[in-house]
């Protein structure tokens, strides 16, 4: 197999990882060097030449072969096992609907939530449980530092990325949902639950909610839809969507008392929203308050659809979370990419 990437002989492997620092091409964090080997066992998991073209960013002129992608892949430390869920990734947020350039590039710092489906999940060995947002897991981090890498070395991140703050999901935000009595997200979604997916979605780091105290369902959701409805997010001036993350306990209280994924996001849709008073009186409208203000209100999502509502997390802990999605859903929404589909992996 023959590789168009430029050839570079090191002594060893401490002196390659110090030599991509200095050329800028990580994260801030070592690299595993890519070698032809390496490379070679990427692109034959998905039995895919190095010239593959599988998708690009119009808007920079840039291009992903997937020589370029099982690189990056190998620099974030992925195992090859791993590489049809990376390439799956990369067609999805090189999808027109995704519209990477926008979120990539705002000063508003979303990084990309990587959301894995279905058998290829326990496959890998990817984390549903403890810590599932958190460091710990080989196949969760990785996966997500692939990406975020071929953003950066072939993507034109360090060119175009205007983030004011960022956040550390930017470093890599890759989980998968637990299988529950819920339907699965990529169910949701139109795949078969025997399908494996990956959903990526263009997002703030997780708003973390509590709520230890209360036993009846509605009283968790009145609670997760306070946290939705915060007046700086993008929801309160513009539709997009938002992913939602339940944790076992708050999800073993709701289905034990009848309420499905379903009814949850019909809920969150029908109550996640602020007066035309509160935003006015928040700053977010410097208007004088009106008669009626108080009863008029801005959704925070324009339909249940919009949510994209995961269970994880570990079996303790009453914390669940909500992800606010980037400025409009006109520009990015969430793409769901079958892997098979994507790579021919079964």
């Amino acid at each position: 197999m023959s590789f168009s990437a430029e050839k570079i002989e090191m002594k060893d492997a401490l002196e390659a990882i110090e030599y991509y620092f200095q050329k800028g091409w990580t994260d801030g964090l070592p690299v595993v060097p890519p070698t032809g080997e390496k490379i070679q066992a990427m692109l034959e998991s998905v039995n895919m030449s190095p010239d593959t073209v599988v998708g690009s960013i119009p808007e920079r002129d840039r291009a992903f072969t997937a020589e370029i992608i099982a690189i990056n892949a190998v620099m974030a430390g992925c195992l090859p096992g791993y590489f049809p869920v990376v390439m799956a990734a990369v067609q999805a947020i090189t999808d027109p609907k995704f519209g990477a350039h926008g979120p990539t590039a705002s000063t508003h710092g979303a990084a990309i939530m990587i959301i894995v489906n279905g058998p290829i999940a326990k496959q890998i060995g990817m984390n549903d449980g403890e810590n599932a947002f958190g460091p710990g897991n080989r196949a969760n981090a990785t996966i997500g530092r692939a990406v975020r890498l071929l953003l950066m070395n072939a993507g034109g991140s360090p060119e175009f990325d205007r983030s004011t703050l960022g956040h550390p999901g930017k470093y890599s935000f890759c989980f998968a949902e637990k299988e529950t009595e819920w339907t699965p997200l990529h169910v949701q979604r139109g795949f078969d639950k025997n399908d494996s997916t990956v959903t990526v979605f263009a997002c703030e780091g997780p708003n973390q909610f509590q709520n230890h105290g209360a036993l009846k369902a509605e009283n968790i959701l009145r609670t997760l839809v306070d946290r939705m409805s915060a007046l700086g997010s993008f929801h309160m001036a513009s539709d997009t969507e938002m992913a939602v993350t339940i944790c076992p306990e708050h999800y073993k209280d709701l289905k034990e008392q009848g309420w499905t994924k379903e009814s949850v996001q019909q809920y969150l849709f029908q109550h996640a929203k602020r007066s035309v008073a509160d935003m006015k009186n928040g700053g977010l409208i410097e208007e004088q308050i009106q008669d009626g203000d108080d009863q008029k209100f801005k959704k925070v999502v324009s339909s249940p659809e919009q949510i994209l509502l995961t269970v994880a997390g570990g079996e303790a802990g009453r914390f669940s979370a909500c992800m606010p999605g980037w400025f409009s859903s006109k520009l990015s929404r969430a793409i769901t990419k079958s892997i098979a589909v994507a790579t021919g992996f079964t």
